[in-house]
């Protein structure tokens, strides 16, 4: 049978889209999925495919969607799926994954449909936390740690307290009419 799943990977390589949904097709997915370096569509979805899902899966770069929805897979997600820079539609639902969801790239810009039905998953974006994450990609840790260090509140105090000294000292300077003697006593200004 393996020897019949490299023949057939290698007669796909010039296909640009691959739907092998709804074959009964059951086994792993075999591991010479670089070849298929030009591949821009996978779908392997309501099949019986276990095993792991395959690190080489992160080298086919040009992919822009990937359905491995309704099988058997297990395990973690791969963290190579974190090159796929084009892949606009995710579907990893209803398997047997575990385990923290890779963060990064474009895999932050999927939702919790991409994930239903695979109850060992956690981390971003599902709402069931893993024990040892940070529960947001980083890219949103960053951005709340830059209005907690300099945020609007900081800047209105600053104002507001500028202001009152401001016009206590115009005040001043318009009260006494002595202006020189303010220009001593702060810039040591002889006459």
């Amino acid at each position: 049978m393996k020897g019949e799943s490299i023949e057939l990977v290698r007669i796909l390589t010039t296909f640009t889209t691959i739907d092998l949904s709804n074959n009964m097709f059951d086994g792993e997915i075999p591991h010479v999925i670089g070849e298929l370096s030009s591949l821009i569509g996978l779908n392997l979805s309501h099949n019986k495919i276990s095993g792991k899902i395959p690190q080489a899966l992160g080298n086919l770069t040009s992919l822009e969607w990937l359905d491995l929805s309704w099988n058997q897979q297990e395990g973690e997600i791969p963290v190579s799926l974190t090159n796929l820079g084009f892949l606009a539609e995710l579907n990893l639902s209803q398997n047997h994954l575990e385990g923290m969801i890779p963060t990064g790239k474009q895999l932050n810009t999927f939702q919790n449909d991409s994930y239903i039905g695979n109850p060992m998953l956690c981390g971003f974006p599902l709402s069931k936390s893993c024990k040892n994450d940070d529960e947001q990609p980083p890219s949103l840790v960053l951005h709340q740690k830059e209005e907690s260090l300099f945020g609007w509140k900081a800047v209105a105090a600053g104002y507001g307290c500028g202001m009152v000294f401001g016009m206590f000292l115009g005040r001043l300077f318009i009260k006494t009419a002595k202006p020189l003697w303010l220009a001593r006593l702060l810039c040591g200004y002889t006459y």
